[in-house]
């Protein structure tokens, strides 16, 4: 049985996992909403101002109010700078499972940075939330973050066709992934 905690602040060693605030708005839309490259492979396409960056980080703020919403901006140290996103995108109550999407400025990429985030909400809604399973997919075209979801002990399990569309309407075959709690403590003790 799940116990729904909410978005919880977690640190890790070079990030602060935490709540989105308005005034994230700003970094958000110049470091990765407003960036075609990191927007490429996600179901939503870039924003054409700070405004509609604004009113999907509003909507956020107010879902924190329900305790099994869960949504994390990241942010590194020593800045506090707002340089990626994390969330449950999807849940699944009765079989305690979830599925986590994520999104990184491409500044960012290929320093062990979403590894390290992933790591920690994995850990998070394992042992506070109690989730069972938790799955992750891409676009079989983003062999990058299918690194980062190895790289987390997730197992492949297969490939769905056209299972998802682009923000521009093509459909996009996806790979799909997934992490057992007990896989992910035998993997950390």
């Amino acid at each position: 049985m799940l116990s729904h905690v909410g978005t919880q602040t977690i640190e890790t060693p070079r990030i602060i996992l935490r709540r989105f605030k308005i005034e994230d708005a700003e970094q958000m839309f110049n470091n990765w909403a407003s960036d075609q490259i990191v927007t490429k492979y996600l179901s939503w396409g870039v924003h054409k101002d700070v405004s509609e960056t604004k009113k999907i980080i509003d909507s956020w703020v107010g879902e924190y109010e329900n305790k099994n919403f869960y949504h994390w901006c990241i942010t590194i140290k020593p800045t506090g700078e707002a340089i990626g996103d994390i969330s449950v995108v999807k849940m699944f109550e009765d079989t305690e499972c979830c599925e986590i999407g994520y999104v990184l400025s491409r500044k960012f990429w290929n320093k062990g940075i979403m590894t390290e985030a992933l790591h920690a909400v994995l850990k998070y809604l394992f042992e506070k939330v109690g989730f069972y399973r938790i799955q992750l997919r891409h676009d079989v075209n983003n062999i990058a973050s299918g690194k980062v979801m190895l790289k987390n002990g997730l197992q492949r399990e297969g490939l769905l066709r056209d299972a998802d569309k682009t923000a521009d309407g093509k459909w996009h075959d996806v790979v799909i992934y997934s992490i057992l709690r007990d896989e992910f403590e035998e993997g950390n003790q």
